[in-house]
């Protein structure tokens, strides 16, 4: 027969229970009441303490009043500083052991040593740890990084490890610190509950069938029972409730083991176990009470009876206030609330079945109390979009997931009712800075990574982004022409000039190819994300390299300069330049003209700084047009007191 067996230490330990008796305490008492991130990693209890009032906060932002409650895993300095100094009252939660490491390092630190930190840098505990060292610890998380983190050389270190570590990793880290001839105190800060609870899992894991381990998905102790169990016994799930078990996965003579992270409270623990024990009791029951019943035969009879984690059929009696009633040949009719309709919340139930529509349902539980079997359509969703998801990954498809979440590192996107993690590094083949502009964006992408034991699901759209560059690039290098016009978007400057994405392509536009006229800096002309329409000048198909231009040939000054700037015609222009041997007018954007030094002014000129200066606008007497070598020659002093010239502007051309 089937055997259930629970580890001793399984589920709160007394930092824990002690923060949250102590959170619980303080309702009704103290107002307003926060909590300093999540007093525990599971849902259940965070619902209810938020539902009494305990607001969550990440920072101390705006806060002028009220009481805050450290959570277990602790806190910096800095943040009990701040609190005093807003005029907070202060709840300190933190675990007896986890304060330890406080003291531990705030005195070596004013000893003047080093600090080493062994422990998950992202954890919450490690974080409030180096806090007490004015975050200057070397922090550790593997023996790998031991072996080649940068660990600047002290006199001594004082190293300290997270309560909730592995020792037998903690042992290996100190080894390699020991081979790097670092000097060191060694302080032994696992916490002892955590020691007794992984080894009892290993024993546990070693002796069963199958590994149940309850808690939350981002709980560090959970998280390190679960690689246990998964070592010792390959038949480990990790439930944070009791919807998440699917009874139909054990068997007759199972030997079946269960544990639970520090922030598993008894009660989940108690329905996990009761809920496992039900399908039994029920089928010796329904066998006349007989205890002498063989467990095959009971598991037969059980599976005309409904149980936790069953995927049936039922016929839809009615839809109520989108509450949906199901007809499963069972006792009791099932209901599915709003809620386990549909992972999308715009789904309307009354809207999709009607009386008399089958439906597949997934049952949440057997008795809500009040004699209905509580259903879950939601659930199913999530099944078979885990077994899509499965596929896709193995098959290396493209999926389709809603922006739902954008969170630190990256994105989560829903496919099927299952959130999918999309790390920033691949969300695009580039760097980008602002992730929220995807949010609820419908995007394609890869199953990169996926363990289901864990939930753990990767998706990656690097690859996806890439092949479609690619492709565009060589739609685009097959069309595009010298000589043609075509509209762009600018994507990056630079001092030398700006690129502009022509749809997976980028080319370039020099600076020089800006403006008729001089400018100094391609921002004084375009900017970032602007359409603008360009000119092919260049294709190069084996470099990958476009040159473009915004000027239109048929717009060049030039073209008109003979009739815009006759000969003997007196004109207005800026000095922009100087040379040793005159100045050069600006006459119009692009059109510049030189005025030889023999020609600034009616005297001997010995430099032309002499005589005029950057900026300044003078008249000009047009003594010579050359439209195809771009030179037009100019006189100041004939201007001022035209004189016959002709020889002197021949000299000039030719000096220029």
């Amino acid at each position: 027969m089937s055997q259930i067996k629970v580890a001793e230490s399984a589920g709160f330990c007394f930092g824990v229970k002690r923060a949250i008796e102590m959170a619980y305490d303080a309702i009704g008492k103290e107002s307003p009441l926060y909590s300093y991130g999540q007093l525990i990693h599971n849902k259940t209890v965070t619902d209810d303490l938020a539902s009494k009032g305990v607001q969550i906060v990440d920072s101390l932002e705006g806060l002028t009043e009220g009481t805050l409650i450290i959570r277990s895993h602790g806190v910096g300095k800095a943040l009990y500083d701040q609190a005093t100094e807003k005029g907070l009252k202060i709840l300190d939660g933190t675990c007896p052991f986890v304060k330890k490491i406080h003291n531990i390092v705030h005195e070596q630190k004013e000893m003047g040593r080093g600090i080493i930190i062994v422990g998950d840098g992202s954890h919450p505990e490690v974080q409030g740890i180096n806090g007490w060292c004015e975050n200057s610890a070397a922090i550790l998380e593997s023996p790998e990084a031991a072996q080649t983190a940068q660990i600047p050389p002290m006199e001594r270190y004082a190293v300290v490890v997270q309560t909730t570590f592995r020792q037998s990793k903690y042992d290996q880290i100190l080894d390699i610190l020991k081979e790097r001839g670092i000097s060191m105190e060694v302080f032994q800060t696992i916490c002892s509950a955590t020691e007794k609870r992984q080894n009892e899992t290993v024993e546990l894991s070693q002796s069963v069938d199958k590994m149940i381990v309850i808690g939350g998905r981002n709980s560090s102790n959970t998280q390190k029972l679960v690689e246990i169990c998964a070592k010792n016994c390959r038949n480990t799930v990790h439930i944070e409730t009791i919807c998440d078990l699917v009874l139909n996965n054990f068997k007759k003579d199972d030997k079946i083991g269960i544990t639970a992270g520090a922030s598993t409270p008894p009660a989940i623990i108690k329905e996990v176990v009761v809920t496992m024990s039900e399908a039994l009791e029920n089928a010796v029951q329904n066998l006349g009470g007989s205890e002498e019943a063989t467990f095959e035969q009971l598991l037969e009879q059980s599976l005309v009876t409904l149980h936790t984690g069953d995927v049936v059929k039922g016929t839809v009696i009615q839809v109520s206030n989108e509450e949906v009633s199901v007809n499963l040949g069972f006792k009791s009719d099932g209901i599915i609330s709003r809620g386990e309709f549909s992972s999308d919340p715009t789904v309307i139930p009354s809207k999709t079945v009607q009386p008399g529509d089958e439906i597949e349902v997934f049952v949440v539980r057997v008795n809500d109390g009040d004699g209905n079997v509580v259903l879950s359509r939601k659930r199913i969703e999530a099944q078979k979009g885990m077994e899509e998801l499965e596929a896709a990954y193995n098959e290396k498809s493209v999926v389709t997931g809603n922006v739902t979440q954008v969170v630190k590192g990256g994105l989560i996107a829903v496919v099927n009712g299952v959130n999918v993690f999309i790390p920033s590094s691949q969300v695009s083949n580039r760097f980008i800075e602002d992730l929220s502009v995807f949010k609820g964006q419908d995007l394609e992408f890869n199953i990169i990574e996926m363990d289901r034991v864990k939930r753990r699901i990767i998706g990656g759209r690097k690859a996806l982004v890439e092949q479609e560059i690619a492709a565009k690039r060589a739609a685009l290098f097959e069309t595009i022409q010298v000589g043609s016009k075509i509209t762009g978007t600018v994507s990056r400057l630079t001092d030398f000039g700006a690129f502009v994405d022509l749809g997976g392509v980028d080319g370039l536009i020099h600076i020089s190819e800006m403006s008729w006229g001089r400018i100094s800096n391609p921002r004084e002309v375009l900017k970032e994300g602007q359409t603008v329409e360009v000119f092919v000048l260049d294709v190069d198909k084996e470099k990958g390299k476009i040159s473009l231009s915004l000027k239109d040939a048929d717009m060049n000054p030039w073209k008109l300069a003979v009739d815009k700037y006759a000969v003997g015609s007196i004109v207005e222009g800026k000095v922009v330049r100087m040379v040793p041997f005159g100045a050069f007018v600006e006459l119009e954007p692009g059109v510049d003209g030189l005025v030889h030094i023999s020609q600034i002014a009616n005297k001997h000129v010995v430099k032309p700084e002499d005589e005029l200066k950057v900026g300044e606008i003078i008249n000009v007497k047009v003594l010579e047009v050359n439209p195809e070598q771009k030179k037009i020659s100019l006189s100041k002093r004939q201007a001022d007191a035209p004189v016959e010239e002709a020889p002197a502007a021949e000299e000039a051309a030719t000096e220029e």
